[in-house]
């Protein structure tokens, strides 16, 4: 299986002409009956070959980091942060191969994290500032990674890592902590920023950069849904019509968005919220057994019909939004 990333590096060199490989993207759109930039494609598995290595590294980093910690935990974490990485320089850095990049990334990551917590534990730090280094080093050791192998999640972790340390940090002044939600929408929103950072460097889906922003955009959905869903009560079954037509309204909000900058991420990521909330609607009128139920139909039903008719909602969007911020997002022609 090849990506747009593939034929993009071929172009730059010399193996194929630009104009070939658009023809190439032009037929297996009309094939489809869709423009290729609206498939949001991004690479997550080139073959079995991907689980197999996915299966067999995690058994190994599981196993060998359960040895290791027999001695204390902090050195399996320790075990498992050096095995990601070890494995990393193979199968991402010279195999380039897609789902173990992402599972190892995340090993590595966590495992680093976790290692430092519990490190500054031990050294008889408060918890909460173990925390705030622990996550600070996260959002390091995301960098270096970056560096290192390129893997388009790890922005979105880094941000992560950063987010955490932000809350960290602000947890540890008592006249914030009451405003911790308003750090947290702010956080999704400039995450969001970042996300369209790197979709404008590559509107039409060709490169890594797309790749990146899918991700960040996965993050930064429910970075901005969950404090307001939060700060309305629902979460602690405060739940009244009023919150629940705002947690919908702003689940239209976010869907319109998701059109425009035609990121289906935005929407999935924040999928969860929204079938609370119908829930919850469906509870209010008496239909608590089979609520989840109904609620999934309906929910289940407009995101299809949605996706049928993706690109003429693009359309129809697009010629009501400026053409100065048109630029920035996927052509519809």
């Amino acid at each position: 299986m090849y990506t747009d990333e593939d034929l993009y590096q071929a172009v730059k060199s010399g193996i194929f002409e630009e104009s070939a490989v658009e023809e190439f993207r032009e037929l297996i759109s009309n094939q489809a009956n869709t423009k290729s930039v609206d498939e949001e494609n991004f690479r997550l598995i080139s073959g079995f070959n991907d689980i197999f290595v996915s299966v067999s590294a995690f058994i190994l980093m599981i196993s060998a980091g359960w040895i290791s910690s027999q001695a204390t935990p902090a050195l399996g974490f320790f075990v498992v942060a050096l095995l990601s990485w070890i494995l990393s320089v193979f199968f991402v850095q010279k195999r380039r191969l897609a789902l173990p990049a992402i599972l190892l990334l995340i090993s590595f990551v966590v495992s680093a994290v976790t290692f430092l917590t519990i490190l500054f534990s031990a050294l008889k730090f408060e918890e909460d500032m173990a925390v705030l280094v622990a996550s600070g080093i996260g959002a390091l050791a995301a960098w270096v990674h970056w560096r290192k192998f390129h893997v388009p999640i790890t922005v979105a972790a880094g941000i992560a890592s950063l987010v955490a340390c932000l809350l960290a940090l602000v947890s540890q002044v008592d006249s914030l902590r009451e405003i911790i939600n308003l750090f947290i929408c702010g956080s999704g929103f400039l995450t969001f920023a970042l996300a369209m950072r790197w979709d404008s460097k590559d509107t039409l889906r060709k490169t890594r950069n797309s790749d990146v922003a899918f991700w960040l955009h996965l993050l930064s959905a429910p970075l901005i849904i969950h404090p307001i869903f939060s700060s309305l009560g629902i979460l602690k079954g405060e739940s009244s019509l009023t919150s629940i037509a705002v947690v919908i309204f702003m689940y239209v909000i976010l869907a319109a968005i998701s059109i425009a900058v035609d990121r289906r991420a935005l929407m999935v990521s924040s999928l969860i919220y929204v079938l609370y909330a119908f829930r919850e609607l469906f509870n209010s009128y008496g239909m608590v057994s089979s609520s989840l139920a109904f609620s999934g139909v309906f929910i289940g039903s407009v995101l299809l019909l949605l996706s049928a008719f993706w690109h003429r909602s693009r359309e129809i969007l697009l010629k009501n939004i400026p053409g100065n911020y048109v630029k920035y997002v996927p052509p519809i022609n």
